[in-house]
C-alpha cells in the first residue's frame, strides 16, 4: 500500500528542496525516503525510480524557471527586455542551484516537447532576441552566445570563482550591456544551409 500523505508532487518537492541544498548529485532515492521517513519502496509506488524522478524534477522546474523569465519580460523589449532576462536568468540560477541544474539535464525530445516550461524558455528567448531581427543561423549562434554567457557566469559566481576584487554585480552590468551592443550590431552570415539547429532553451 503507497504511504499515506505521499504523492508524486510532494516527492517531487521535496527532491526540489534537497538538490537546492546538498546538489542535484546527492538526490537519490533513499535520501528522499529518509527524509520522509519511510522505506524506499514507499516512493517506489509513485515514481519510477531516480531517472523518473530526475525528470519530472526537471519539467517541474523548468516550468518554476520559465516562471520568473515570463514575469521579467512583460513589457519590456529591446535592451530592457534583454537585461530582464539575463538578470532573471542569473537570480534564478543562484536562487536555486539544484532546481537550476535540473533545468539543464538533457531530456528525451518527447520529454520536452510535452513540457509547457521548457517550451515557454524557447518563446521567451525568442521574444528577447526577436527586437534585433535576426535570421538563421544568426538567430542560433545569438542563442547559443546567451546562453553559454548567462550559464558559465552563474556557474563562476555560484562556485566563488571570482577572486577580483572588481564587484561581481558591475561585471554583470557591463556583461549585458556589451551583449545588447553585439547583437545590435551581429555581423550578418551568408543564408542558412541544410542542418541548421533548432533553438533551444537557454
Amino acid at each position: 500500500m503507497p504511504r499515506a500523505g505521499l504523492t508524486p508532487g510532494r516527492i517531487v518537492e521535496a527532491a526540489a528542496a534537497l538538490a537546492d541544498a546538498e546538489g542535484l548529485g546527492h538526490l537519490t532515492v533513499s535520501a528522499l525516503a529518509r527524509g520522509f521517513g519511510v522505506k524506499d519502496a514507499s516512493l517506489y509506488s509513485h515514481i519510477r525510480g531516480l531517472d523518473d524522478l530526475r525528470t519530472r524534477l526537471a519539467v517541474r522546474c523548468a516550468a518554476e524557471f520559465a516562471d520568473r523569465l515570463g514575469s521579467a519580460l512583460a513589457g519590456r523589449s529591446g535592451e530592457e527586455a534583454l537585461t530582464a532576462f539575463a538578470d532573471a536568468y542569473r537570480a534564478y540560477a543562484l536562487d536555486h542551484p539544484g532546481r537550476y541544474t535540473a533545468t539543464q539535464l538533457r531530456l528525451p525530445p518527447e520529454v520536452v516537447a510535452a513540457s509547457p516550461g521548457h517550451l515557454r524558455m524557447v518563446e521567451f528567448t525568442a521574444a528577447v532576441l526577436r527586437g534585433y531581427a535576426l535570421p538563421e543561423p544568426d538567430l542560433t549562434d545569438a542563442v547559443r552566445l546567451l546562453r553559454s554567457t548567462f550559464h558559465g557566469f552563474a556557474d563562476l559566481e555560484a562556485s566563488d570563482a571570482f577572486g577580483h576584487p572588481r564587484a561581481v554585480p558591475e561585471s554583470w552590468s557591463r556583461i549585458t550591456g556589451a551583449l545588447h551592443t553585439l547583437l545590435a550590431n551581429w555581423p550578418r552570415t551568408p543564408a542558412a544551409g541544410p542542418g541548421t539547429d533548432r533553438m533551444t532553451a537557454p
